[in-house]
């Protein structure tokens, strides 16, 4: 093979792998917001106030959404029942802190944890004291 020969054979390879290292960076990946308290503060408006606090959440969805960012979620009911240990025993719950009581959860496109914590910044729950964990979301091969 002559010099120029392989000169553009490198460059044509050292393309592809440039390529493939772009789409890695840019390829996005699933986050699960688990959305937790803030219920006090919540309990403690007026409906006014509770009504333009939900329309915020609405609106912060709907903006993850158009964005293309929004892959699913939902809130979750009080009530509930928890299985433990392996004889599964069942007890009605979950009994938590109603600060670490998860009320709901949401699914996320980020290109980085960096990208899903800065998005999560944007999110309503912060005005009554709540908490926002963020965690990736593994893929899981069957």
């Amino acid at each position: 093979m002559s010099g120029s020969a392989a000169a553009v054979r490198y460059s044509a390879e050292a393309r592809v792998v440039r390529a493939r290292a772009e789409r890695k960076d840019t390829q996005m990946q699933k986050y699960m917001y688990l959305f937790r308290g803030g219920d006090a503060a919540r309990a403690a408006s007026s409906p006014e106030e509770m009504q333009k606090h939900l329309t915020k959440w609405g609106a912060w969805f709907k903006g993850l959404a158009d964005k293309g960012q929004f892959a699913g979620g939902e809130p979750l009911d009080f009530t509930g029942k928890v299985l433990r240990g392996s004889k599964k025993a069942l007890s009605d719950g979950p009994f938590a802190e109603a600060k670490d009581l998860v009320g709901g959860y949401a699914i996320v496109n980020a290109s980085s944890m960096d990208d899903a914590v800065e998005i999560a910044r944007g999110c309503p729950i912060f005005e009554h004291d709540g908490i926002l964990e963020v965690r990736p979301v593994r893929e899981m091969q069957l």
